[in-house]
């Protein structure tokens, strides 16, 4: 009789504990995917009923805001944005018929006020109405416009960091869209070729061209194998993988030393280094940069994208262990792809004493009430190379705009370090340039690319670097 109860109190236990991992499921553990998922509306509903905080500027401007709708218990919050397209990736848009995107999307918590369960259970129990909490962003208003006058409309992206804090001011994409504009006119913007809803800045991979070498010289460089003296010989063509490598218009240079052959850009020195350096470590310092990984920025992880070798036809990442021509991987060359904002990482590491920043686009959270709620407070991710490495390959880069293919960067009583890039795309050209400045105490670091042009990095991007570089130390010194 014993036995028979003692088993039959297991399988109550059992059934019981199934009860409640599957009724636990959705309101515990899989509660998150439950709200992130686009199918799922009943959620935003609920939070239409809720102010949702404001976002704003770094200088307070306001880029996200609410109209009410309604009166007593139908009331409703819609959300507008005051700059229309100025912001638009980088905020992104919350509505109920389509979702959420960009800054909205990542601190909807944030935003809803619901990031503090206890405090949110006190405020259902005590009657009080739930409100939102305020973001203020790490955006600056004249250089995001600066960085749309100098696109013109061409395809491309813009985006700036601050190699100390990691603080991104800038970060514009071409073509823009108006998040207004998101409840009417989604399905269209999303049938459209030039894929506006797509942020360039994170989810666009391009090959990066000569901005690649930059990556090799911190290699070579920091591993030990070669000095910024090391001379090598840049005869054009050579080969590499049993195919020629030629010179950018296969100019012919003799043996040179690095720092000339970056400022030359020369494409048989950076090969012959890329393949003395070997796969494994350039992979080593490609992923202390920030390669074959999601950037550690406060963004929706479904609008970034890792910067990295793909397979084509799959899809997928290779690794050291691949078969990778690792030459042209390092003249950024071979199946290189990756985003403006892993360059612009690249280039901020180099200024930031060889240690890489978290790219952050929020630097403040408040409460309603104005009392702060959360700093956020800049956040080393690694330290990719020795000062050393990145004192030398700063006077490299520096050379770049002073002398060699980045002249049209260059800024009267400022001195900038570079490097242009231009990547075959069938018959045109990726254009690409990478900098920052000033060089004795680097405030900004920035990515220019433009999409499909007949021109150089050094004719067509550096000089758009220039202008966004001069609005911003314009104002903050230099």
């Amino acid at each position: 009789m014993n036995v028979a109860i003692t088993r039959l109190f297991v399988l109550f236990v059992v059934l019981f504990g199934l009860l409640v991992a599957f009724t636990s499921r959705w309101t515990v553990f899989e509660a998150d995917s439950l709200r992130e998922n686009t199918a799922n509306r009943r959620q935003l509903l609920e939070d239409q009923q809720i102010p949702r905080g404001i976002i704003t500027a770094r200088d307070g401007k306001k880029l996200a805001v609410n109209d009410r709708i309604g009166r007593d218990e139908s009331v409703r919050y819609v959300r507008e944005y005051p700059d229309g397209p100025l912001f638009g990736h980088a905020v992104g848009y919350s509505f109920v018929t389509q979702d959420q995107a960009g800054l909205e999307k990542f601190y909807n918590d944030q935003l809803i006020g619901e990031q503090n369960e206890f405090a949110s259970l006190i405020d259902a129990i005590v009657g009080a109405d739930q409100e939102g909490e305020n973001l203020r962003t790490t955006l600056d208003p004249a250089g995001q416009r600066s960085a749309f006058q100098a696109l013109a409309g061409r395809k491309g992206a813009i985006v700036v960091m601050e190699p100390a804090t990691g603080r991104v001011p800038v970060m514009a994409s071409v073509p823009k869209y108006d998040p207004n504009r998101i409840p009417e006119d989604f399905a269209k913007l999303n049938r459209e070729t030039d894929s506006p809803l797509l942020n360039r800045v994170t989810q666009a991979g391009y090959p990066p061209g000569s901005t690649m070498k930059v990556v090799t010289a911190v290699a070579a460089i920091d591993s030990g194998e070669f000095e910024k003296t090391s001379v090598l010989n840049g005869k054009s063509p050579q080969t590499f993988s049993g195919t020629p490598l030629n010179n950018f218009g296969n100019s012919q240079f003799g043996p040179i030393d690095l720092t000339e052959a970056l400022t030359n850009s020369v494409n048989t020195v950076w090969g012959r280094v890329g393949e003395r350096v070997g796969k494994e470590t350039m992979y080593e310092y490609m992923d202390r940069f920030g390669f074959n990984a999601d950037p550690p920025m406060d963004y929706p992880r479904s609008q970034m994208r890792p910067s990295g070798v793909y397979n084509p036809r799959t899809g997928n990442l290779l690794d050291e262990d691949d078969p990778i021509d690792v030459a042209r991987v390092a003249i950024g060359q071979e199946r290189l792809n990756v985003t403006p904002l892993q360059m612009a990482m690249v280039a901020s590491a180099v200024a930031n004493d060889g240690v890489l920043m978290e790219p952050r686009l929020v630097e403040r959270i408040t409460r309603p009430d104005g009392r702060l709620a959360e700093r956020i407070k800049p956040t080393r991710d690694e330290r990719v190379m020795k000062s050393s490495t990145s004192r030398d390959v700063t006077e490299m880069m520096t050379r770049v705009v002073d002398e060699g293919s980045g002249t049209a960067a260059a800024l009267e009583g400022i001195k900038v370090a570079g490097k242009t890039g231009t990547a075959e795309r069938g018959d045109s050209n990726q254009a690409w340039f990478i900098a920052f400045a000033p060089v004795a105490k680097p405030k900004y670091a920035i990515a220019v690319t433009i999409e499909r042009t007949q021109g150089t990095g050094g004719e067509e991007a550096a000089p758009l670097a220039k202008q966004v570089l001069t609005t911003l130390l314009g104002r903050g010194g230099g």
